[in-house]
């Protein structure tokens, strides 16, 4: 297999795990996915990102404080702006992931309190052993934030290589001033996402859809003049 075939494995091997199990993660297999990641391209080399990296107590108290959080009603208060709408084929796409998720799990589109509680499963982590949060600084903007985007990227499929199943979380970025006074991050930091992370349960129905990506000829647009 060549570097580019073996690459795009890994890249469609990807998807957003819904459901783990409860083994942690070996300490050097989380480093070598920080160590793989690390190698992500930023602008100016300013590399941006930071990385907390939960377990044992500290995934089980992170993860209580969320749900007990997000469960109160409490407002959202991310450091980024949330988009303002989804339109179009932006809108269709969301949809349609959505309706796969509530299908694979068997919840009927009118069931509103079923949909409320498995939003909250983002909060539970999907019950994984391990969250990372991601962050970068104030001070570099959305550059900053884009060069980050590359990073939770290149995190993900270094953990994909290793059989180790992710799913990048903007949900938990809503609660952002939970995050930094729950683990000490400073206020010049913007909290990006998370990426709850573990071992896959492949026997879940959260986990058995795929989502559709769109096609290379609906993405470039060629200039020659």
């Amino acid at each position: 297999m060549t570097a580019i075939e073996t690459l795009g494995q890994i890249m469609t091997d990807r998807y957003s795990c819904r459901a783990f199990l409860p083994d942690p993660v070996p300490d050097a297999d989380l480093a070598q996915i920080v160590e793989t990641a690390r190698h992500a391209p930023s602008w100016c080399n300013a590399q941006p990102w930071q990385v907390e990296i939960t377990r044992g107590d500290g995934t089980e108290r992170l993860r209580t404080a969320l749900i007990q959080t997000a469960s109160a009603g409490t407002p959202p208060a991310p450091d980024l702006t949330w988009p303002t709408k989804y339109t179009g084929a932006y809108a269709e796409r969301r949809r349609t992931c959505g309706f796969q998720l509530y299908d694979a799990v068997g919840i009927e589109k009118s069931d509103r309190a079923g949909r409320a509680a498995q939003m909250l499963r983002n909060y539970a982590l999907f019950d994984a052993p391990h969250v990372a949060i991601i962050h970068s600084p104030v001070e570099l903007g959305p550059y900053g934030a884009m060069d980050t985007g590359g990073f939770v990227t290149a995190f993900t499929l270094a953990a994909t290589a290793l059989g180790i199943a992710t799913i990048p979380q903007a949900a938990i970025a809503a609660y952002a001033p939970l995050l930094k006074e729950h683990l000490n991050i400073a206020e010049d930091r913007l909290v990006l996402c998370a990426i709850s992370l573990g071992y896959a349960d492949t026997k879940a129905p959260a986990n058995k859809f795929r989502t559709e990506r769109a096609q290379t000829d609906d993405i470039i647009r060629w200039h020659d003049t």
